[in-house]
Parts: C-alpha cells; sequence; structure tokens
C-alpha cells in the first residue's frame, strides 16, 4: 500500500527537527529541531502544547520516561536535561559528554538513563535520571549513533560508525556480544517489544534482525535506496517501520520481510520515525515538520 499524504502535519519548528517520540499513553508527541527547542503537542491536533528552550545548541535526541512525566533531550555541545514534559521545569542536567549526544533511552524502571556520544566523545554513560550521578561508562566503539535499552532488562544495544552492535551489560559493561552483520556505520536500533530481537539499520541501506542472545540472523530488509537512519518496532512486535534519506517510511513484516506499507509524503530524508502505543498511527520526521499518518 502507497500513502503520499498524511492526517496531520505539526508545523512549528523553525529548523530540521531530528528526533520525535510519542508519549507512553499515546496522547502527546515530543520533537526535538536543530531550532534549540523541544516541542510537546498534542498528538490528536497538532497543537502545541508546550515549548521547551532550556538548550543552547541543536536538539539531536530526546526520549519519554516509562511514566511519561519526564523527557530527556541531548544536543551537540553534549548536555542532556531532564525536564517535566508539561512545565518545562528542569529536574536535572547532564554534562558527562564532551560532544554531540546522538541518543538517549531510559530503563524500563525510569530510574536511569543511557545518553551516546557521537565524534570527540565515542562513550554510551549511564547516570541517575533525577539527579544525574554517573553510574558507568561504555568505551569500545567508535562514534555511538544509536543506542537501545532492552524493555525488561539490564542490558543496552550500541551501534556505531565502525558497523558494529553491541550488547552489553548497563551497569558493568559484562557479557558482551557483538553483532557484525553491516559493512558500514550503524545510525539506528531498536529493541523489539519481547525482547527477543534487535533491529539496525545504517549505511548499507539494509535493516537487520537479530536474536539478542545469538547473533541469529532473522530478517534482512533491502527496501531503502539510502542510508537508514531511523528504526520503530510496531507495539505488536510483527513490523518494523524504517525512514531514510530516501525521503519514505517504510514498514514491512519480519516474519517474511514483506513491505506492507509505503509512505511518500516527505519531500526530504526522514530522520526519526515513531510508532504509537496504539499501533493505529506513525509520527515521522523531516524538514521543519512533523508528520502523523495511519500506516494500515
Amino acid at each position: 500500500m502507497s500513502i503520499d499524504a498524511p492526517l496531520l502535519i505539526y508545523k512549528g519548528h523553525s529548523d530540521n527537527v531530528f528526533v520525535v517520540a510519542w508519549s507512553p499513553d499515546g496522547s502527546f508527541i515530543a520533537s526535538g529541531s536543530r531550532d534549540k527547542t523541544v516541542r510537546v503537542w498534542k498528538a490528536s491536533t497538532g497543537e502545541d502544547r508546550y515549548i521547551y528552550h532550556g538548550h543552547s545548541l541543536f536538539l539531536l535526541s530526546l526520549a519519554w520516561s516509562p511514566t511519561g512525566k519526564y523527557i530527556a533531550s541531548g544536543d551537540t555541545a553534549g548536555v542532556i536535561h531532564v525536564w517535566d514534559a508539561f512545565t518545562g521545569s528542569t529536574v536535572a542536567t547532564y554534562r558527562g559528554h564532551t560532544r554531540f549526544v546522538r541518543s538517549i533511552a531510559w530503563s524500563p524502571s525510569g530510574s536511569y538513563i543511557a545518553s551516546g556520544g557521537d565524534y570527540g566523545d565515542s562513550t554510551v554513560q549511564i547516570w541517575q535520571a533525577f539527579c544525574g550521578k554517573h553510574v558507568y561508562t561504555y568505551s569500545r566503539q567508535y562514534r555511538i549513533f544509536a543506542i537501545a535499552w532492552s524493555p525488561i532488562s539490564r542490558r543496552i544495544a550500541s551501534g556505531s560508525f565502525d558497523s558494529s552492535v553491541q550488547a552489553w551489560d548497563a551497569f558493568t559493561g559484562d557479557n558482551i556480544f557483538i553483532y557484525s552483520g553491516h559493512s558500514g556505520p550503524v545510525y539506528t536500533m531498536a529493541w523489539s517489544p519481547n525482547d527477543l530481537y534487535i533491529a539496525s539499520g545504517g549505511q548499507d541501506k539494509t535493516i537487520q534482525v537479530w536474536e539478542a542472545t545469538t547473533g541469529k540472523n532473522i530478517c534482512t530488509y533491502k527496501g531503502h535506496t539510502n542510508v537508514v537512519k531511523s528504526l520503530a518496532w510496531s507495539p505488536d512486535g510483527k513490523y518494523i517501520a524504517s525512514g531514510g534519506d530516501d525521503a519514505t517510511v517504510q514498514v514491512w513484516e519480519i516474519a517474511t520481510g514483506k513491505l506492507v506499507t509505503f509512505y511518500g509524503g516527505h519531500a526530504r530524508w526522514v530522520r526519526s520515525v515513531a510508532w504509537s502505543p496504539g499501533g493505529a498511527y506513525i509520527a515521522s520526521a523531516s524538514d521543519e515538520t512533523v508528520h502523523v499518518w495511519q500506516p494500515f
């Protein structure tokens, strides 16, 4: 199925939107932009509910807490703010990174945050979410582009410029598993809702799905014609939405690798995709806008 027009377009950012995320209850969407702001929108209408102006440089990453009460956002200065999602008051500020914070992930409990640093930093750092106390630094990869926290355990997966995906214990760095299936930098990753699989995509234009504990390849998807920059699992774990520099979002079935939906409503590269918690909608970011549309 081909879709060329969204249900809603959120307009308000004055520069490129790099990341978009749904609140856990599906009522709101947060977006982070090169314009240095985070915006919180009402998902059903696109109404601008809140604008956070706490960053001094470009926004590259953000994530809602599991409770939906807080948002963590990271910028090109290496600074991460944790703030109340609906008042904008800052809860904590973490300054452990020296350069770009490309990715952020909350622990399942909501007590910890993992953050990944790009060029000039090359670390994943674990820290306490509400006081900013450093817990652990993982530094075995070069340029961290993506991280994903297991939905039920202590394990983290990280993808980097060196083409590897590594899974490891978030608090010790032990029990490392290295997956080397990509031929170029890994720009995006997502852990399946049931914790069994990890999907990764990148420079080689492929998305690879593999068993988190063995590295066995489950599926390799080759539908994109340019770099893959973002991935999101459907809540039921049966589909993946992937966005890339070919300006498309593609939804495909894990079991077969079959393309089921092709969204061509964006004019330029797609930097971020996010599936609504109920599974009925996808939000995708490109240029200064966020599009919301139905994949089925």
